[in-house]
């Protein structure tokens, strides 16, 4: 495992290190946030199991034809599946000839293999499959053809059921350190040092989110933005919250879009980051939703429906533009996500004097917000947040989570 591409976790390197000496598991959970590297260690796992190298200590050694093709997406016997559609489930079977589901994988992987050796499949955003998808790989997992491995990764084992997560070996994942980040950045090419050491302390210890900033300047601008609107609400009314938590989504989805555009240039969004949907395209392999275009989402959040299958047409001086349902709920979450940094580096602020906040670019609009806050304040916010975070990925209406947030948002008390 020398020549694996996964940074910073040498307890899960081990572990994988032993299922490629073998004897392989038949099936493997890796869980962890969003972003820390699963998808990564789960292809070096795949290179690793699909390497020809007679010995298996050298494997995965990325030059053999099994290893050149895991690496460009191409080998015949690693099959992909990930969340598609607008509400971003995995299904049982697909919802048209284009989609694939659980059904699919399981018919490619009773097969036979096309080299000659072991079959892996990787479910990226296992988390997201629903009861009906877990229920038909559940039989595939319990009686599992011989020669395969199956890779779940999820950022929330807890909603895959009891069954499926103990079906097989378990990888756990965590945060991946600031100077390791660096070293992945300068690996992909991020030169300008203040620049990698920004973002590697704004992703959190994820180096997939890292990456996607890196490769959009855009998103990062939008991601500021975010940051110094929701500062300048501790001195607003309540009705101005109100209103400015609306102007804000809208925000907060130009930034996903410049992510998604971002990874789907770079072409390696499969095997760079967790929860990507651009996957290679081929036999055994899921098709990509293309990323929406930014031009499509300059209008506000509107509450409406929560279906995730429904869209909400909103007209202006353009013309009429559909906002689906879960655009917007995604759009939510990601606003939730920086509001969670913003807070955390707000609370240092007013502990240490914003010694080691995570976005020092905003500490001076940080200090002069901390002024006058009740302290404790910003603390105590974090885990109305992160009771928020939890309410929009259960389907409750994201409009009505934002605007309960940013009405419980610290106000600063006057002078």
């Amino acid at each position: 495992m020398d020549r694996a591409r996964t940074r910073g976790h040498a307890g899960a390197l081990a572990s994988v290190r032993s299922m490629v000496r073998g004897p392989a598991p038949h099936a493997v959970l890796i869980s962890g946030p969003a972003g820390v590297g699963k998808t990564t260690l789960a292809l070096d796992l795949a290179a690793g199991l699909l390497c020809t190298a007679e010995d298996p200590s050298e494997r995965p050694c990325r030059t053999c034809r099994g290893c050149r093709m895991v690496a460009h997406g191409g080998h015949p016997d690693l099959h992909r599946l990930g969340p598609e559609g607008a509400g971003g489930q995995i299904l049982i079977g697909g919802r048209d000839a284009k989609s694939r589901g659980v059904r699919d994988l399981t018919e490619d992987l009773s097969l036979m293999p096309m080299e000659g050796g072991a079959r892996v499949a990787i479910v990226t955003a296992a988390h997201r499959m629903n009861e009906d998808a877990q229920g038909a790989l559940l039989k595939t997992l319990e009686e599992p053809p011989a020669g395969v491995t199956i890779i779940l990764c999820a950022d929330d084992e807890d909603r895959l059921l009891p069954t499926i997560r103990s079906r097989g070996a378990r990888i756990r994942m965590g945060r991946v350190g600031v100077r390791d980040i660096e070293a992945i950045l300068a690996d992909e090419g991020v030169t300008d040092l203040p620049l990698a050491a920004r973002l590697a302390r704004i992703s959190g210890g994820r180096p997939g989110v890292a990456l996607a900033y890196a490769r959009s300047p855009e998103a990062v601008r939008a991601r500021s933005e975010l940051a110094r609107r929701l500062l300048d609400l501790v001195d607003a009314s309540p009705s101005a919250r109100l209103a400015a938590v609306r102007t804000a989504a809208p925000t907060a989805i130009e930034m996903l879009d410049a992510l998604d555009a971002a990874e789907a240039a770079a072409g390696l969004a499969a095997e760079t980051t967790d929860g990507a949907t651009n996957m290679p395209r081929g036999r055994g392999r899921a098709k990509a939703p293309a990323p929406s275009p930014a031009s499509a989402v300059a209008a506000p959040f509107d509450a409406g429906g929560d279906d995730p299958s429904s869209d909400e047409v909103i007209a202006d001086e353009v013309g009429p533009r559909t906002i689906p349902a879960a655009r917007r709920r995604r759009a939510a979450e990601a606003l939730i996500e920086v509001w969670l940094g913003l807070t955390r580096d707000l609370a240092l602020v007013a502990a240490d004097g914003g010694r080691s906040v995570r976005d020092p670019d905003l500490l001076e609009e940080l200090t002069a917000a901390s002024l006058g806050l009740p302290p404790g304040a910003a603390a105590a916010f974090l885990a109305r947040l992160s009771r928020g975070a939890e309410l929009v990925a259960g389907n409750v209406s994201p409009e009505l989570v934002l605007d309960s947030l940013v009405l419980a948002w610290p106000a600063r008390r006057a002078a």
